[in-house]
């Protein structure tokens, strides 16, 4: 005998719907792999975060120098003991010829690095995100120019335009001077011509947005084109903006670790990744110089974007 169908409703008890960040967290919890370079960033953030408490913890400074720890007889200015004088006051050992922390000098680096990249793409998001959506949106001539103009951006030489800049950046501009002013300007020149990039994305995701159904309804409404910019197809612009967002976090400190290499970065002695590689070139004996910011820029951009492929699977599975 076949059951009553509503009996069978009532036994089921009540369905809840699922919104798109639930199915997504769902099958983002089931990517292992995304969920370690999840926590891996977070770690890292935490670092840069606590860098002077942790710092204070192990008692070392990014710039104290430890003479005493230095082989100055031998020639060689190299560190004391075994595999660059690593202790268990000096973790990744000293410099050599310096004598100073390395440890607490990566850990101080992690800031730099991470503060450059972030707000550089947060500034790229946000004017890629507004001239690819009135781009897709409005079409026409507007389209054109804008485009036009990210080809222009996209073939700019950025890496010669910092090199010219760095030799006619005054010491003080804009209330800022010393580190500070370089650090805004590399936010600046990282952040300001990159943002074709997400630019041509949002572009090509709201040409195909603007002919769907829920924007046709929201203009037989009478809704304005701001609103349906900003209420209709921003919230489904989230997704490849997210992704992409932590898809170019690693290319911008990748980017921000070359001109700090090329002597355009922060100038010594504030501690970046980039800048501990180009003080280490002239100690190519001694690879563990080399070795620890070259790991910490590996691990974290390898983290970033582990945890990007594992967010664009999670927020499109048909991209898999």
């Amino acid at each position: 005998m076949a059951a009553d169908p509503e009996a069978v409703l009532k036994g089921a008890g009540k369905i809840e719907g699922r919104s798109l960040g639930q199915i997504a967290w769902t099958r983002l919890k089931r990517d292992k792999v995304a969920l370690a370079g999840a926590v891996v960033v977070i770690l890292l953030m935490l670092v840069a975060i606590f860098a002077p408490l942790i710092c204070k913890a192990i008692g070392q400074s990014p710039n104290l120098y430890h003479q005493d720890l230095i082989d100055t007889k031998g020639g060689t200015l190299a560190p004391l003991g075994k595999f660059g004088g690593i202790s268990w006051e000096h973790p990744m050992g000293i410099e050599p010829e310096k004598g100073r922390d390395i440890f607490s000098r990566v850990v101080y680096g992690a800031r730099v690095s991470l503060l450059i990249a972030f707000l550089a793409t947060l500034l790229s998001v946000a004017i890629g995100t507004t001239m690819g959506i009135i781009a897709g949106f409005f079409g026409g001539w507007v389209d054109a120019l804008i485009s036009r103009l990210m080809d222009m951006f996209l073939a700019f030489p950025l890496i010669v335009f910092a090199l010219a800049l760095a030799g006619v950046m005054p010491d003080e501009a804009f209330g800022l001077k010393g580190n500070a002013l370089r650090i805004a300007l590399l936010i600046f020149l990282v952040g300001f011509f990159n943002w074709p990039y997400i630019g041509r994305i949002v572009r090509g995701q709201t040409l195909s947005l603007r002919e769907r159904e829920f924007v046709d309804a929201a203009r037989s409404l009478g809704a304005r084109r701001p609103y349906i910019l900003f209420t209709e197809l921003l919230p489904n612009l989230i997704g490849p903006i997210l992704v992409y967002s932590t898809l170019i976090i690693p290319t911008n400190i990748l980017f921000e670790a070359a001109l700090s290499f090329l002597g355009v970065g922060v100038n010594a002695p504030l501690a970046t990744w980039g800048g501990m590689l180009s003080e280490a070139v002239a100690y190519y004996t001694m690879p563990f110089f080399m070795f620890w910011p070259g790991m910490a820029i590996f691990i974290t951009v390898l983290a970033f974007n582990l945890f990007g492929d594992g967010l664009r699977d999670a927020l499109d599975p048909r991209s898999r």
